[in-house]
């Protein structure tokens, strides 16, 4: 006997999230387009008559998974959708190669998303997202992008959209911008993210109050550039100095304890906005720099600017404002023409730099930029070695970091009470390690607790809740 069909009532959908916070905040507003529309959201694997996935296309590493979570959804016998980076940038490319995706949406197709999944479950077939620069899709002017943003599909982008948390952590990430100016020679995300468009700071305000009735402590604030926020916005939001009176804004909305910031430019951080994460309660002493490298060559092959004496100035300046502040980052070692000598200056760096948290990831050639036709490849062997060799060197270093903190008194977000662990504000969600609470006495998740650092595990702290 055939199985029926799903009735408008009981169509159930899963989605599935790769990536980076960009990607869940995404994945929670298809979730909040789709359940408006009449959509049940549950598991893959509890009968979903749809399985969304919202792939990622940062790195190889990251395609794979996205592909492999596609093959995985469809031998749930449910019908499987591609949505998010990976899909926006290949497109019909990844529909020939994967045809067990019964479709591959861009974020032109976000939406009438309910539509279109409506349409795979009656088996009509979709064209492919056609894949295209998107960074054409918005006036070169930063100033004359907002207008132009609301016949564009920017995910994330304007007046909070419906959104339904797919989770109930006490941490929700909040995107304040989409989309990228620069131009990194190694870095394909602009192409297919588009370039920078802000959003205004009373729709941020807006969501951050939602967030905040819907469970959220801490308000993760992400972007592809936090440092170019309000760059594209009129002097009355505060132009290029929106972020700086938008985040005592957001530490005061009721109910958020913690507004943390992510992704800054070095060579975009001004010392007011440094001034202003330091010294207003409420956000969080952290800063997310993407240093990406310390040798002064590497960064100008990179088409980026600074090097080890500024990045250790700029260190030095924040610890000024906040002696106890984290300072994070991610380096890319083997890059084309890279010599021992360069790497010699990122271990300098990362010496002299005290660093938090370092993510250390080998170059690959990603389709479609100028690194990928640069000459001075290494083999994939030495960029595994050098990858090894720093990865070992910034682990001993940030183990040590962390052995600083010892007696320290840090407030901790409780975020699991069965596990007894939460994070301090130099800890980041999934990247920069947590705290163990020690003690018998009752935890409530989202609460905040004062403590004192006992010990360490390697980047993890061993905290203890301070008496009274």
């Amino acid at each position: 006997m055939p199985t029926p069909e799903p009735t408008a009532e009981s169509r159930r959908v899963a989605l599935l999230t790769l990536g980076c916070a960009r990607n869940e905040v995404d994945s929670e507003e298809l979730a909040g387009r789709l359940t408006d529309s009449g959509w049940q959201l549950t598991e893959a694997e509890d009968g979903a008559d749809v399985v969304l996935v919202n792939t990622c296309g940062f790195v190889e590493s990251a395609k794979k998974d996205s592909v492999d979570t596609v093959l995985a959804a469809a031998e749930t016998g449910a019908k499987v959708v591609a949505v998010g980076c990976l899909a926006e940038r290949y497109g019909d490319q990844l529909a020939d190669s994967l045809p067990e995706a019964d479709a591959v949406l861009g974020f032109d197709h976000y939406g009438q998303l309910s539509t279109r999944l409506d349409e795979v479950l009656a088996g009509k077939p979709i064209a492919p997202h056609t894949p295209a620069d998107r960074r054409t899709l918005l006036p070169i002017t930063p100033v004359e992008r907002q207008e132009a943003a609301r016949e564009v599909a920017v995910p994330g982008w304007g007046p909070r959209t419906l959104r339904t948390r797919l989770d109930d952590s006490p941490v929700a990430a909040l995107k304040i911008a989409s989309g990228c100016d620069r131009r990194c020679s190694f870095c394909a995300i602009p192409s297919f993210r588009g370039s920078f468009v802000s959003r205004e700071p009373e729709d941020v305000l807006g969501e951050a109050m939602w967030l905040a009735e819907h469970g959220a402590r801490e308000l993760y604030l992400v972007s592809e550039n936090s440092t170019s926020y309000g760059k594209d916005l009129p002097r009355a939001s505060g132009g290029t100095r929106a972020l700086e009176l938008l985040l005592p804004k957001l530490a005061a909305v009721e109910g958020i304890g913690r507004v943390r910031v992510s992704y800054l430019q070095p060579a975009e951080t001004r010392p007011d906005l440094l001034r202003v994460i330091a010294e207003t309660e409420g956000v969080a002493d952290y800063f997310d720099l993407s240093f990406q490298h310390a040798s002064a060559r590497v960064l100008r092959s990179m088409r980026r600017f600074g090097g080890r004496e500024s990045f250790v100035k700029l260190c030095e300046q924040i610890r000024e404002y906040a002696p106890r502040a984290g300072i994070r980052t991610n380096v890319i070692v083997g890059f084309p023409g890279e010599t021992e000598e360069d790497v010699a200056e990122l271990e300098a760096f990362l010496t002299e730099g005290r660093l938090d948290a370092v993510g250390v990831f080998g170059y690959s050639d990603e389709d479609g930029t100028e690194a990928a036709d640069f000459a001075g490849k290494l083999d994939a062997a030495e960029i595994r070695a050098r990858v090894e060799h720093i990865g070992s060197l910034a682990e001993e270093l940030t183990a040590q970091r962390a052995e600083d903190r010892i007696g320290e008194r840090v407030r901790v977000l409780v975020e699991d009470t069965g596990e007894r662990l939460g994070r301090a504000e130099h800890q980041a969600p999934d990247v920069d390690g947590e705290c163990h609470i020690t003690g018998s006495a009752e935890l409530a998740r989202g609460e905040f607790l004062d403590c004192v650092v006992a010990g360490t595990d390697g980047v993890d702290l061993i905290v203890e809740a301070c008496d009274g």
